[in-house]
């Protein structure tokens, strides 16, 4: 078990004290919760991603889903997946100005904006680059608050993108409250389901 151990993050051959866990090994899993509680319940600092990217030269659009604040968000998954009605209306000015591109970045703070604060700018710097060697068009990106992923494929058809790449702060665990997933979906539209997602 100990040789296991030192090979993951998982929680095994953490010792016994009596018929419960070892003081120090149930401070570390208190803290682990804590820490993916706190996740779950932190803001996006949308502007400051927004910045970031706009000061690399890119366009930036920031939406809202149909979820008014945290609470209805977590307790009603379904408005998350969709825009509210000025996000809506805000990609649709937007889409009247653009051509058709072959992905669209949307970025999602799910469960764990923390994964979108710390890691989408570094991805999307080495991926965009890359991406513009190859010859892609890309649609702006986009920074929703309060989404779930199929709130993608909303997105990426008002903006003619025929690949949506959502990134997404995923459900937290006990070892990483800032993992970071992501989702490409082709041809996307409404009423995709996510076995037609790559994960």
């Amino acid at each position: 078990w100990c040789e296991l151990r030192d090979l993951t993050d998982a929680r095994i051959a953490l010792g016994r004290a009596g018929s419960g866990l070892p003081t120090r090994a149930l401070q570390q899993l208190r803290v682990a919760q804590a820490r993916a509680r706190d996740a779950v319940h932190a803001k996006l600092t949308t502007s400051a991603v927004a910045q970031q990217f706009q000061g690399r030269g890119h366009d930036v659009l920031i939406v809202r889903s149909a979820a008014a604040d945290r609470r209805t968000y977590l307790a009603r998954p379904d408005l998350g997946r969709r825009l509210d009605d000025a996000s809506r209306r805000e990609l649709e000015r937007a889409a009247g100005k653009l051509q058709r591109s072959d992905a669209g970045f949307i970025l999602v703070d799910g469960l764990s904006a923390a994964a979108i604060d710390r890691h989408a700018v570094f991805l999307l710097d080495l991926v965009i680059p890359q991406l513009a060697k190859e010859g892609w068009a890309l649609a702006p990106i986009v920074i929703v608050q309060q989404g779930r992923v199929a709130i993608g494929d909303e997105i990426s058809r008002a903006l003619k993108a025929k690949m949506a790449v959502v990134l997404i702060g995923e459900r937290p665990g006990m070892s990483a409250p800032d993992s970071l997933g992501v989702y490409l979906t082709w041809q996307p539209h409404p009423g995709v389901t996510d076995a037609e997602r790559n994960c």
